[in-house]
């Protein structure tokens, strides 16, 4: 059985569907692509899926992951670029790799947002990082199934500041963009947790709601704070075994939208 693990997007209106829609879309595209899926065993066979760490509903996203597990051997680009031709547009296919690596859902360890601000000033923003960061924490409430939770939104965030420039919203207003890293803790904390802790530690609410964007999910870098690529350990190792007696390139980079 052949593992492939996909990166998938969530951009413009369809950053609106829920996680299920998601799931509904991609099965139907499984079967008119005629991937030669997997199922599982039982009365009601599903094909083997797993999602890992999907965005919350109404967040656009770069980097959603998903990893397939097929009967026959099958190239993943030819495979990604079939997939891809049977989602909605929006909801994209964008890499994928043969599984050849343990472990992948610990690997998400932490997410890049991108923060729009409609209506907020850079300058405001900045001065509101800086009070977010200096603060030892920031305590945030947020209504889950087992009622409402008291959690400290600070000591998650790894990175937390203004995008430099002026940056236009509609009708000429200004528009900031902050650029948050979150490592994934439990917890979890969310991008509108730290917009909470924001007004919070530094009244800042933005006049209308934030557009959200994941940016990349991956291991991170402390020292640079920026988070890498997931999938380039599975990358590396096919490199290896496709290249008998080659070596697999270095990679540091930082994931890229």
């Amino acid at each position: 059985m052949q593992r492939i693990r996909l990166r998938y997007t969530k951009r413009g209106r369809l950053r609106f569907t829920s996680h299920r829609d998601f799931q509904r879309a991609f099965e139907r595209a499984l079967r008119r692509a005629e991937v030669p899926m997997a199922y599982s065993a039982g009365f009601t066979p599903h094909p083997k899926v797993s999602y890992a760490n999907a965005a919350p509903t109404g967040t656009g996203s770069e980097a959603e992951y998903l990893e397939i597990a097929l009967t026959e051997q099958s190239d993943p680009e030819t495979l990604r670029a079939g997939l891809d031709a049977c989602m909605p547009d929006g909801l994209d296919l964008t890499d994928a790799v043969e599984a050849r690596t343990t472990d992948f859902a610990d690997r998400l360890r932490a997410s890049e947002w991108e923060l729009r601000l409609e209506g907020v000033s850079t300058e405001a923003a900045h001065e509101a990082a800086a009070a977010f960061l200096a603060a030892e924490s920031v305590e945030v409430s947020r209504q889950t199934k087992k009622g409402l939770r008291t959690f400290d939104a600070r000591a998650a965030v790894a990175v937390l500041e203004a995008v430099p420039g002026e940056h236009d919203g509609p009708a000429g207003r200004p528009c900031a963009i902050l650029r948050l890293v979150v490592r994934h803790l439990t917890p979890a904390v969310r991008p509108d947790d730290v917009l909470s802790g924001l007004r919070a530690a530094a009244g800042l609410a933005p006049p209308v709601p934030a557009a959200v964007t994941r940016l990349a999910q991956g291991p991170l870098d402390e020292e640079t704070g920026t988070v890498t690529d997931p999938l380039a350990p599975d990358r590396d190792a096919s490199a290896v075994a496709t290249a008998p007696g080659g070596t697999a390139p270095e990679r540091t980079g930082a994931v890229t939208a």
